[in-house]
């Protein structure tokens, strides 16, 4: 093998890694618009009683898809219940909200779902006044619980607009990782599905 050959690889399955989390964030969603938001954030499985890495990061782009000019229009959903351990992902998501990052808008706690269709069937009841919603997870996490919306309740999938939960160069190391995950998490999502 080349000495160069190593590099290239490489420096390919990086691009592919943002490429493809990049499409999938930009998948099932219409242009931003204007009117009240709602900004759900899926929890991810939590073993101890104290926030893990993942679900610290999901409430960071959480707050930072509520953007700067919805104001008192706006509501965070945090979604999960105690899968890991023994308390609920959503109550400790909104936690580390409030205390860590001082976020001081309106917040939701929905922590009876146990698995993705659970969050989006419970988050439902809490979606109905909201123009614009945004689901935020890892971006083939946060596809699935688009589709699953879309499953659910079309006319509220209709209303789904672009998170921050892809950013170029925001896990570059793992992006590669996550998407031959999410490739096999997606495999239960037609292609039919995943198109507008």
């Amino acid at each position: 093998m080349r000495v160069w050959m190593l590099p290239t690889a490489g420096v390919a399955l990086l691009a592919w890694g943002e490429w493809l989390n990049r499409r999938w964030s930009k998948t099932l969603v219409n242009p931003d618009g204007q009117g009240s938001r709602a900004v759900v954030v899926l929890g991810y499985r939590n073993p101890s009683d104290s926030i893990n890495l993942v679900n610290r990061w999901r409430v960071r782009a959480g707050l930072r898809s509520v953007g700067t000019d919805d104001g008192a229009d706006t509501v965070v959903v945090f979604s999960g219940g105690p899968v890991g351990g023994d308390v609920a992902e959503a109550r400790l998501m909104a936690e580390h909200a409030r205390s860590v990052l001082r976020f001081e808008g309106r917040v939701l706690v929905e922590d009876r779902s146990r698995n993705t269709w659970e969050n989006i069937t419970h988050v439902i009841p809490l979606l109905a006044d909201a123009r614009r919603i945004t689901i935020v997870s890892q971006p083939a996490h946060a596809l699935k619980a688009r589709a699953y919306l879309r499953r659910q309740r079309p006319d509220l999938a209709a209303r789904l607009v672009p998170g921050e939960d892809y950013r170029l160069g925001e896990w570059t190391l793992f992006k590669p990782l996550l998407a031959a995950y999410g490739l096999w998490s997606l495999r239960g999502i037609t292609a039919a599905e995943r198109k507008l």
